[in-house]
């Protein structure tokens, strides 16, 4: 049977040309399939989103050629305060501090816009003959077949592949067909994302907000500029987001603080509301789920992506390993393997994530009492603190070959 491609790879996002390159650094061929327009995709504006990219996703990214096209536009993450309170009236004196220096690797990471990521992939993905990609295109159907996995195309085109994989975000097509169920539920929070510039220089420090409603993240990007994801209550949330921009950091302003001094806006605002949202297999006969498909956690951590590009960096070795034995790279022993390699990993991050979430979400006096002695006991203890930095780093686990 004639295959258009080795792995099909629906979801052109981020997760999805990672992939696409990883495996094409061993000879591995994809179509990547992509609901959205390349003009969308390549739009030079910033739309809000930021990531802050663990020292391991770094790695990952060095290791494909990708980190060489956006290392003039990051920033490097050196010191990470966390802290508890409430809005106008400032942080409990007992905090949590990461500083870079406790760990020999360096920054525990970096902050990146969307847009130079997006970009760096884009022109990566055209300079690889192994990788094709189709947009925009909508899959209609999938059909398991003896040794292949087929999909549709809304225009009725029909492409062939050993794998298919849903790299295709938190509503995947690709798992709803494939009859995989998810686990979640809804935080009733909405987080407003947007850029401020700031009169005061960050010095690489970012900041984690515990408030009632939810986390205020002021997050360190190159200039005098920092990205804000702020969390409320759905419905103030919406308020707050259709205030003008002068109502909106009078708004911001009482838990923002005055540590950098004046406030403006730089771009759009944008609004994302929140849940977990868990696939319940990773797996079904001849699919693999990848990503935001995978898993949607809470973003107070900034483990989004990160946890993603270890999914695409542990799949890209499985698949690479049994296509070394001679194996079929879509059987199902074969991504089972993936599957319990990154079963406790993911499970791990959703549990402390919304644990985290729901113990500082709240204002009562006895809870806000007993997580401000818990981040004052942790800051006390050099070597926890370390072991916290590492896995904020993303140096801990048995992590895949990439990201080493």
């Amino acid at each position: 049977m004639k295959l258009d491609a080795e792995v099909l790879i629906v979801g052109g996002g981020l997760n999805g040309p990672v992939l696409a390159l990883a495996l094409a650094q061993v000879g591995y061929s994809s179509v990547v399939l992509d609901a959205l327009a390349p003009a969308t995709q390549a739009d030079p504006g910033f739309d809000g989103r930021a990531y802050a990219l663990a020292l391991a996703s770094k790695r990952m990214l060095a290791a494909l050629g990708i980190w060489a096209r956006i290392e003039e536009s990051a920033q490097p993450i050196l010191d990470i305060k966390v802290s508890d309170g409430r809005a106008g009236e400032g942080a409990s004196p007992w905090f949590l501090q990461f500083d870079h220096h406790e760990i020999e690797e360096g920054p525990m990471g970096f902050m990146l816009e969307d847009r130079f990521l997006r970009r760096a992939l884009a022109g990566a993905i055209a300079e690889q003959p192994l990788v094709q990609v189709i947009a925009p295109a909508r899959v209609v159907a999938q059909q398991i077949e003896p040794a292949a996995v087929a999909v549709t195309l809304e225009d009725g085109r029909a492409l062939r592949g050993q794998v298919l994989v849903g790299c295709d975000g938190r509503s995947s097509g690709v798992a709803e067909r494939a009859g995989i169920l998810r686990t979640g539920w809804d935080y009733a929070q909405t987080s407003l994302v947007c850029a401020v510039e700031h009169e005061l220089p960050h010095h690489g420090v970012a900041h984690q907000f515990f408030m009632p409603a939810g986390p205020l993240a002021i997050l360190p990007l190159p200039g005098n500029v920092s990205s804000i994801v702020w969390t409320e209550e759905s419905g103030r949330a919406a308020e707050i987001l259709a205030m003008d921009d002068v109502a909106f950091l009078a708004a911001l302003r009482p838990a923002f603080g005055d540590f950098l001094g004046d406030l403006k806006l730089r771009g759009e605002r944008y609004s994302y509301p929140l849940g977990l949202s868990l696939a319940q297999s990773l797996t079904a006969p001849r699919v693999a789920l990848a990503g935001d498909a995978a898993h949607g956690i809470h973003p107070l951590a900034g483990q989004g992506l990160n946890l993603g590009l270890r999914d695409v960096a542990a799949l890209a070795e499985t698949l690479i390993e049994a296509g070394r034995l001679g194996q079929d790279i879509g059987a199902a022993d074969v991504l089972e393997r993936y599957a319990r390699w990154r079963r406790t990993d993911i499970a791990t991050l959703a549990g402390v994530t919304d644990g985290v979430n729901r113990v500082f979400s709240n204002d009562s006096f006895v809870v806000r009492a007993a997580r401000d002695l818990g981040l004052g006991a942790v800051n006390a203890l050099p070597g926890l603190r370390r072991g916290m930095i590492r896995e904020a780093a993303g140096l801990s686990g048995d992590l895949p070959r990439l990201m080493r």
